[in-house]
């Protein structure tokens, strides 16, 4: 009998960042993947920091259906949303052509839902609604397209584990060890339920200590300055617009039609994949 295959998908927070490990990451899919199965499981992370969903599709995707996996993680989304060219009809049609692809091969398929950056980092209000509004899409998008296809899903966006500081590294943005192992907890959990995971469950408690005020302090002095350098030089003077957008309507009063046209443009975008695949059967 040969071993589980277990494929994870997606960017820095499944390629482990924030989970240290010798010189690399570990993360939650590598902590959730002895848990899969009592005999042994065979674990591939094909996670790249900084993908997005078009580098799942067009790069990871063929990589992963190569394996021929038993699992496959697909968590994936947060960096569309920090790009001027975010699109939301193209990341649903992504996502769907993703999660059908591997569900057609019979891979049991897990997902999740995350929370938006911009409340992470502590952005001022007129920066960071805008960034929340695209999280919320792009979670409506993995949302639905998760229940069409079966999928394990995760709803890590809104719960209490994200005000904890203890669950998160320096960054603010990435799960730290306690996060991480959190995050594979509460897959296991899932899986387990569904019958799909035979293995011990990962433990919940860190080996190493929660990082400090410090260590955040000195992570934005070093890395977090090139880190916000990067995303600023695409992201920035577009956020700017958002924001100037987010000021103008409040000023009007008319803040709710942001969120009006941002959920018309997830139903169009839900829509225009329901048509694609109707048009595949005929």
């Amino acid at each position: 009998m040969r071993a589980t295959r277990f494929v994870a998908l997606g960017d820095s927070l499944t390629e482990g960042v924030g989970d240290p490990a010798g010189d690399g990451w570990r993360g939650w899919a590598a902590l959730l993947a002895g848990g899969l199965a009592e005999a042994d499981v065979e674990f591939t992370n094909l996670a790249v920091s900084g993908a997005q969903t078009r580098e799942v599709l067009e790069i990871q995707t063929p990589a992963g259906l190569a394996l021929e996996p038993d699992v496959v993680s697909v968590v994936i989304g947060v960096n569309d949303t920090l790009r001027r060219t975010f699109d939301i009809h193209a990341v649903a049609a992504r996502l769907d052509r993703v999660y059908a692809a591997f569900t057609a091969q019979g891979a049991t398929l897990l997902t999740a839902c995350l929370p938006d950056p911009g409340s992470m980092l502590g952005l001022p209000g007129s920066l960071a609604r805008p960034l929340a509004r695209r999280q919320r899409a792009v979670n409506e998008v993995v949302h639905v397209l998760s229940d069409r296809y079966g999928a394990v899903h995760l709803h890590a966006a809104e719960e209490g584990w994200i005000t904890d500081r203890a669950m998160w590294s320096a960054d603010r943005l990435h799960p730290g060890e306690r996060g991480h192992r959190q995050l594979a907890v509460r897959f296991h959990a899932l899986l387990a339920q569904a019958g799909r995971a035979a293995g011990a469950a990962p433990s919940p408690e860190p080996e190493h200590p929660v990082p400090t005020r410090s260590a955040s302090l000195w992570w934005l002095a070093t890395a977090g300055t090139a880190w916000v350098a990067r995303r600023c030089t695409d992201l920035l003077p577009q956020l700017l617009r958002l924001a100037a957008d987010e000021v103008r309507h409040g000023v009007r009063g008319t803040s709710g039609r942001l969120d009006i046209g941002a959920a018309a443009a997830v139903s169009a975008a839900l829509a225009g994949v329901s048509v694609v695949e109707q048009a595949d059967v005929v």
